[in-house]
């Protein structure tokens, strides 16, 4: 008679049983959190200064440009730094620009300031968010690869994503909700206050001595990254197909005209539509926790970033609020799926001593597309009308992923091992 071995049921919580996992885990949501009210409140209110689409689109302009110029170099310093010190150094000077923001919009401040210059000033603020930020993301994904074990690498990556889109959730809505009942002031001193929170969350994280001495020249260090990224097919694949969906899907950035003028529903539904997309991602990616998109991931990548931009249009089209939160809903949906799946690649094709830069050219492609994206929709909304840029850009990320699969159709079949294995 045969004998059954009983299977092992994967454990959903496996990375959440380490301390420290939790404490990276507190740090991302609370700075999210603070980054994402920022993000909501800074845009509306900026558009309510100016009235002008294309001042949207500079806000992004603003940070991408700081963050791609120090990437290479911040990966470069995340490689070869004790990560907790590098961070508690990001995070302070974000806490301080913060609090210059909380000055210059007090009321108080107006009598000083002429309103003409308070948005130069807020435009300055974000572009040092941006120059913290080219460090920040090399230096949490060094840091993530060192406090779980590899082969939890998927379990840890859909948690750290779930919580980022949690914060994002909570964020959006709270920053709105808070601006549109109790102003502009009362919301820079909650941001302020979760900024503090996470970098109370730090001192509960390790020190991390560096993997990686350098030896060679800045210079020849930084190429070793970005060689690695471009002999790596897939890796260049997944970080290539995010930069051209995200840019030209960029359109959240259009969400303060819609709240503003197509639907009229104010900083409280611009709240809601921010947190209705991070709600069907987090939706999502606990779902995740269960059912793993990885036994395909190329092809579900795929899938996923065509689900992205038909959302996208949907969304452009729809004249209902309701309905508009449901689009955005799966827009999130669909977004969060492609980034469990680039994330847990990056992870497994990454070298220990490599994390740093490799994370620094991952964040030119991919974390500051996500700005670059909103000049460009700022900048279609300018020339072509707010609904007609959001449709084309939905239409020119179904059009990238096609293409995407034609080129791409080897990789296709592969499983997760099989990526892991043949480091592709």
């Amino acid at each position: 008679m045969e004998e059954h071995i009983p299977i092992e049921k994967p454990d959903p919580f496996a990375a959440l049983r380490y301390r420290e996992f939790r404490s990276y885990l507190g740090m991302r949501f609370f700075f999210t959190f603070a980054y994402q009210m920022q993000a909501v409140i800074i845009g509306f209110h900026i558009y309510h200064l100016t009235k002008d689409p294309l001042a949207l689109g500079l806000i992004g302009l603003c940070e991408a440009i700081p963050a791609i110029g120090v990437a290479l170099y911040g990966g470069y310093i995340a490689d070869k730094s004790e990560k907790r010190g590098l961070l508690l150094k990001i995070f302070i000077g974000v806490f301080l620009c913060s609090l210059v923001m909380l000055v210059v919009t007090t009321k108080q401040m107006h009598t000083y300031i002429p309103t003409s210059y308070i948005v130069p000033i807020m435009y300055c603020m974000i572009f040092g968010v941006g120059l913290a930020r080219g460090f920040f993301s090399p230096a949490t994904f060094s840091l993530m690869a060192m406090i779980v074990p590899k082969k939890l690498y998927p379990n840890s990556s859909t948690w750290n994503s779930s919580g980022w889109q949690m914060a994002s959730i909570l964020g959006p809505a709270a920053g709105g909700l808070i601006y549109g009942f109790y102003g502009i002031t009362v919301t820079y001193i909650v941001i302020i206050t979760f900024i503090f929170i996470s970098i109370v969350c730090i001192f509960f994280l390790k020190p991390h001595p560096p993997r990686y001495i350098p030896k060679e020249s800045i210079i020849k260090s930084l190429t070793e990254g970005v060689q690695f990224v471009f002999k790596s097919k897939m890796m260049l694949g997944a970080m290539s197909l995010d930069l051209f969906s995200v840019f030209f899907g960029g359109a959240v950035a259009l969400l303060p005209v819609f709240a503003n003028d197509i639907l009229k529903v104010g900083p409280e539904g611009l709240g809601y539509m921010r947190a209705a997309a991070s709600g069907g991602a987090v939706i999502t990616m606990l779902v995740m926790t269960r059912f793993s998109p990885m036994n395909k991931p190329w092809r579900n990548l795929l899938i996923a970033v065509t689900g992205f931009g038909t959302s996208i249009i949907c969304y452009g089209l729809s004249k209902n609020f309701y309905l508009t939160l449901m689009f955005l809903f799966m827009e999130g949906a669909f977004d969060s799926v492609s980034v469990i799946i680039r994330s847990t690649i990056m992870q497994l094709l990454t070298p220990d001593e490599m994390r740093g830069r490799v994370s620094a050219v991952n964040s030119m492609f991919i974390g500051s597309s996500n700005e670059i994206g909103a000049f460009e929709s700022g900048l279609t909304a300018k020339l072509m009308r707010t609904v007609p840029a959001v449709v084309f850009g939905g239409s020119m990320t179904i059009l990238i992923a096609g293409i995407t699969y034609l080129k791409t159709k080897g990789l296709i079949k592969l499983s997760l091992d099989e990526i892991n294995e043949q480091k592709v």
